[in-house]
């Protein structure tokens, strides 16, 4: 049974900084490109980062140089962490993590709340 687990979602002031973690488990298949997604109240989730299996990003062009998307992997485990900076207003949203598991498909988050105050 495959598993997400997400953290550090918060209230922070623009040009703030937040570090949000997921860990995957439960696939002895393996983890293949990892995801951050958001969110914002009346807009469609749109892709924030994603990071392949041998490491390759692939940034949002809104957040391009402010966000870091990194991963660790470990036998059947696997956590990925999306460092923010320079935070805007615009940021606001709640942030999925996604894992693309071989032959299983994408499992989701539940994901973590962002709120950044002007």
């Amino acid at each position: 049974q495959v598993q997400l687990v997400e953290s550090g979602g918060g209230l922070v002031q623009a040009g703030g900084s937040l570090r949000l973690s997921c860990t995957a488990s439960g696939s002895i298949l393996g983890f293949r490109t990892m995801a951050w997604h958001r969110q914002a109240p009346g807009k469609q989730r749109e892709l924030v980062a994603s990071i392949s299996s041998g490491g390759n990003t692939n940034y949002a062009g809104s957040v391009k140089g402010r966000f870091t998307i990194s991963r660790d992997n470990a036998k059947n485990t696997v956590s990925v962490y999306l460092q923010m900076n320079s935070l805007e207003p615009d940021d606001t949203a709640v942030y999925y993590c996604r894992a693309e598991v071989l032959f299983q498909g994408d499992h989701w988050g539940q994901g973590t709340q962002v709120t950044v105050s002007s």
